[in-house]
């Protein structure tokens, strides 16, 4: 039987590495107003508030277990602006993985629990080391290396720089929708976009001012203007921009590893121009901009039930009613 455990858990680490890449890319950045933020995870809600985050999960058994952490001011330096959307960036992958790792613990039972304690800080390096290599592979290498393919077939891809990046980008949308549309068909993720769904209610109902209960939030839209697609989407029409300024003349691994030195600067870009349609979301041309977003989140959320409503909810009141400076774990 340890063989057989042996031989399963590489399995096991790409499966959840799919679903890590998937939770962190579809919430990536996603902060609402009033320092309110939210990640779906297995069977659960990350929701983050000022002073600390908590996620929320529903065990086999029916409970909800839940998890909070108090977290850390940056100093002024890491919120100036530009610098402040790649300090996010790497905060949302640091808080999403601590989400996921404790959410796949509970979603799987005792035992599961005990072995995730088991592999600890291995488990968590595995899955990050996966979900990076899968997300360079997909959204940076061959969107290029089709293009450069592409551009030795059609004349003009290789003659201008601003077509070669145009195509480029026009590629890594479509390969990241069909990425979208191919996961939503997977049993794990639907349930993981519902709870996306539950997410974006409950953050609705706060914003609004409305009780944090199943009857006043269940009638909100399980899509948000300020999601994480939406940033995705963002991400996507500055990527070609940024990437325009890479030379034409480049080989293929220079143009490859030029993209992932870029990321910050994409990443800080993208956050701003998040902000900006935070605060001005009822300008029409913020609408348009933004609506691209919202029609991706037709594929990234579904409605969701009562049981995933209450465990968003619990996740949301963990969050803002945090008053210690330790590490909480409770089932309610």
């Amino acid at each position: 039987m340890k063989n057989l455990n042996t031989f399963w858990w590489p399995l096991r680490m790409f499966k959840k590495s799919v679903i890590f890449l998937n939770t962190w890319l579809l919430n990536l950045a996603a902060k609402k107003p009033k320092q309110i933020g939210g990640q779906a995870v297995i069977e659960g809600v990350m929701m983050k508030a000022p002073e600390g985050w908590s996620v929320a999960v529903r065990s086999p058994e029916g409970n909800i277990r839940t998890k909070k952490e108090k977290l850390k001011g940056l100093n002024t330096f890491w919120k100036l602006p530009l610098i402040r959307g790649t300090i996010i960036l790497c905060e949302t992958l640091r808080l999403g993985l601590k989400a996921l790792e404790f959410s796949a613990s509970v979603a799987g039972g005792e035992k599961e629990e005990s072995r995730e304690k088991t592999f600890g800080t291995f488990s968590m390096a595995i899955t990050m080391l996966f979900a990076f290599f899968i997300a360079i592979g997909l959204f940076l290498f061959l969107p290029v290396y089709l293009t450069k393919v592409l551009s030795h077939m059609w004349g003009p891809v290789a003659e201008s720089q601003f077509i070669f990046n145009l195509v480029d980008g026009i590629i890594r949308i479509i390969i990241f929708l069909l990425y979208i549309v191919a996961v939503g068909l997977w049993r794990d993720m639907r349930r993981i976009f519902e709870y996306h769904g539950a997410e974006h209610k409950v953050i609705h109902a706060y914003e609004e001012g409305k009780r944090l209960e199943i009857d006043e939030v269940k009638g909100f839209s399980p899509s948000h203007p300020r999601c994480g697609t939406s940033f995705l989407m963002i991400v996507m029409l500055i990527s070609i921009l940024v990437f325009g300024m890479i030379p034409r003349d480049f080989t293929l691994f220079e143009k490859f590893m030029s993209r992932i030195v870029l990321i910050p600067v994409i990443a800080g870009l993208s956050y701003e121009i998040l902000k900006i349609s935070s605060r001005y979301g009822n300008n029409q041309i913020v609408r348009i901009f933004i609506l691209p977003g919202l029609w991706l989140q037709r594929i990234t959320t579904r409605e969701p039930d009562n049981s995933q409503l209450e465990v968003a909810i619990v996740a949301l009141k963990e969050a803002l009613s945090f008053t210690s400076t330790e590490t909480k774990d409770a089932e309610v």
